[in-house]
């Protein structure tokens, strides 16, 4: 019998939302947060984190959204947020600790089609934040969808120290010689089984041990070689 995951949802509560994981690449797009507090500064770290073109409209910022701006790294519409603010937005937060501003900046985002966040209330939007440990380019996140926040955050803490500091390492290798081995060979199948090789190889094992060394272009090209001629 085939085993299905996505439809062994066993009983699902009603009053809790079947969210579907994702991986937004913000890279680069408008994101707004309209709020300049706490959970505001949260949010926009997130997104400069990623690269995203940070907007952040509130009459005020905590010291650290000021600072940021005063770099250069956001942009701040020093005033209190005005339907039509969304346009051209990629997705947005409504973190003020107002619930009627809040309200009104999910209105707009539903009306325009795109992502939007309420911090004060998740269920108001449609989407949450997960939260999330990064080691490289491994994150691993961990909701309950809305249900418990602090329980999402302790065991991500669970998590992260199950998964340790290796990680990091092996991730940011596999990335890189997957990128290598795209720009070397050509042929899309045999590629794959490149892949595939790479996945199965003990590389975390030696990491652990301390015996692991990079790669360097010669001993690449030699696994390459080799592997092909088996």
């Amino acid at each position: 019998m085939i085993r299905r995951p996505w439809l062994d949802m066993g009983v699902v509560s009603m009053n809790v939302p079947h969210y579907i994981p994702v991986m937004l690449n913000c890279a680069g797009r408008r994101c707004v947060v309209v709020g300049g507090g706490i959970i505001a500064e949260r949010k926009a770290g997130a997104l400069l984190a990623s690269s995203a073109e940070t907007i952040v409209i509130s009459p005020s910022l905590t010291p650290y959204l000021m600072s940021c701006y005063e770099k250069g790294q956001l942009h701040w519409i020093n005033r209190e947020y005005r339907e039509g603010d969304l346009s051209g937005a990629f997705l947005a937060y409504a973190a003020t600790n107002s619930s009627q501003v809040n309200e009104a900046v999910v209105a707009e985002a539903e009306s325009r089609g795109m992502p939007v966040n309420d911090t004060g209330d998740g269920a108001r939007g449609n989407f949450i934040t997960p939260a999330s440990i990064r080691r490289g380019g491994l994150i691993v996140a961990v909701s309950t969808s809305g249900a418990g926040p602090t329980v999402s955050r302790r065991l991500c803490e669970e998590v992260d120290a199950l998964i340790g500091e290796h990680y990091e390492t092996y991730i940011d290798f596999l990335s890189e010689i997957r990128v290598r081995i795209k720009e070397q060979v050509l042929d899309r199948g045999r590629r794959q089984l490149l892949f595939k090789a790479l996945a199965e190889m003990d590389i975390l094992t030696e990491i652990r041990e301390g015996r692991f060394q990079p790669w360097s272009e010669e001993k690449l090209a030699a696994w390459i070689d080799a592997y092909q001629e088996e």
